[in-house]
């Protein structure tokens, strides 16, 4: 019997240390435990508009961030979230395979790359990928030739790399720099302001950052269609994935996924470059001037200050003296009976039209269902300043009728413009009524309060509303 001689018993001793090591390696990664049996689930996210953020009023929210919420509900009572966020797109994939999460809803795009990695779940969201250049001083870019050479930055481990990698094919001239220092918001911005020739982003960030950048254009697109899902590691949890896609698959049926990408985007094409841009020359002019009455109509209502600025400037521009041909004046733009039921004696004393509008919304909003969820109850509250309860009414009746959710302002937004329709008005208990009118006021003055969110403060007062009135959650 021969023995192996010291070399060759060295040499097998390291591969079989090398062996251990590699395996006590891969066992000594600290994952996230099952959720089940921790009852946490742990979700990767990252800050974007699209996805987590901290809004207005110092809540987080974001589409990813309401349904992780929503999904969290499904699982039971006894359980518990935990949001870990990354400063980087190009952090999400790695950490979510080191096992750091359960899953990563990140406003994520399903790519061919990606899914070799990862485990996409049920797609919620439809997206297409734009050029993204600066209306002002560049010729909207039609094709590829158009930005080969010019400086181009897109955020390090996004998926527009791919795309881009492919019309490289067509021009080898093409060439763009992956960077880790900026969001797409950032980068938009950084377009937007003169100090970038283009970048990359998805219509619906796009459409979102067109109400605070006029000069934001969407050139053209590249390549096709693509979808948005939550992805979950290779290794996943069986048990959760299921659950993940039963969730979807209910929220998708009943309406709630439809509410919330309504919340979020819905409103987000109402205004054009025109209004944008005349509405941030106003904040700055005109504004000011009557701040105060605003804040003070929240130290009474409990209204943001934001949202009962946004409903004036819809209303009336910010001109106390605005007077219309039915005789709606002032601010607020009350009618005579308005005026009278709040007490309001000069409809064109810009403090006396603020407050009192701004008690007339709280009072309308207190005759919405309170089982009605917000922002939903806001935005009913708002169609009913604009065409009146009771219109307001025959819109969710119909609603009922068509089997649509009459608690929801998405559908609401479907059956209100019908009531100038005879096949439906004459069925209605208050008849006809110009439905489409309060849609369009009502998504305008969303689109107002969220560049206000974005660029006014939010105000505290020092003593708290004696009104029961709430605020806009």
């Amino acid at each position: 019997m021969k023995f192996l001689n010291n070399s060759k018993v060295i040499a097998i001793a390291s591969v079989v240390l090398l062996a251990c090591l590699l395996v006590f390696y891969r066992f000594s990664i600290q994952r996230v435990p099952n959720v089940q049996s921790s009852k946490e689930l742990v979700v990767l996210t990252h800050n974007a508009p699209g996805s987590y953020y901290v809004g207005g009023n110092g809540e987080f929210a974001g589409l990813d961030y309401d349904l992780a919420n929503l999904f969290l509900k499904d699982l039971g009572p006894e359980y518990k979230i935990k949001f870990i966020t990354v400063d980087h797109v190009s952090e999400i994939i790695p950490k979510l395979k080191s096992g750091k999460a359960h899953f990563a809803a990140a406003n994520l795009t399903v790519t061919e790359s990606r899914a070799k990695l990862v485990t996409f779940g049920p797609s919620f969201l439809g997206t297409q990928q734009y050029v993204v250049y600066d209306t002002e001083h560049q010729e909207e870019p039609k094709g590829v030739a158009d930005i080969a050479g010019k400086h181009i930055h897109i955020p390090a481990g996004s998926s527009y790399a791919e795309r881009l990698k492919a019309l490289q094919a067509e021009n080898p001239k093409l060439t763009w720099q992956e960077v880790n220092s900026g969001s797409t918001d950032e980068l938009i911005e950084q377009v937007t302001s003169g100090f970038l020739d283009y970048t990359i982003a998805d219509e619906h960030m796009i459409a979102l950052l067109q109400n605070y950048y006029p000069n934001l254009g969407k050139g053209f697109s590249i390549g096709g269609p693509q979808e948005i899902a939550w992805a979950f590691p290779k290794h996943l949890d069986p048990w959760l994935y299921e659950k993940a896609s039963r969730f979807f698959e209910r929220i998708q049926k009943d309406g709630t996924l439809k509410n919330l990408i309504d919340r979020y985007y819905g409103h987000v094409e109402r205004l054009n470059t025109v209004d944008v841009t005349k509405f941030l020359e106003q904040t700055r002019s005109t504004l000011p001037k009557y701040a105060k009455l605003f804040k003070e109509a929240q130290e009474l209502t409990d209204l943001d200050w934001r949202l009962v600025a946004a409903i004036s400037y819809q209303e009336s521009h910010w001109d106390q003296y605005n007077t219309s041909p039915t005789n709606v004046r002032g601010m607020m733009m009350l009618t005579e009976e308005t005026a009278d039921e709040m007490g309001v004696t000069d409809r064109l004393d810009a403090k006396q039209s603020i407050l009192g509008g701004a008690r007339y919304i709280n009072q309308l909003k207190k005759q919405i269902p309170e089982r009605i969820p917000e922002p939903d109850r806001t935005w009913m509250t708002l169609a009913a300043y604009n065409i009146g309860f009771s219109h307001l009414e025959d819109a969710r009746v119909l609603a009922a009728r068509m089997k649509l959710n009459p608690d929801s302002w998405a559908d609401l937004k479907t059956t209100l413009p019908l009531l100038n329709k005879s096949e439906y008005y004459t069925k209605a208990k208050f008849g006809y009524a110009n439905g489409g009118a309060p849609v369009i006021f009502v998504e305008s003055v969303r689109t107002y309060f969220n560049i206000l969110e974005k660029y006014a403060p939010a105000y505290e007062p020092l003593l708290p509303s004696f009104n029961l009135g709430s605020s806009l959650k």
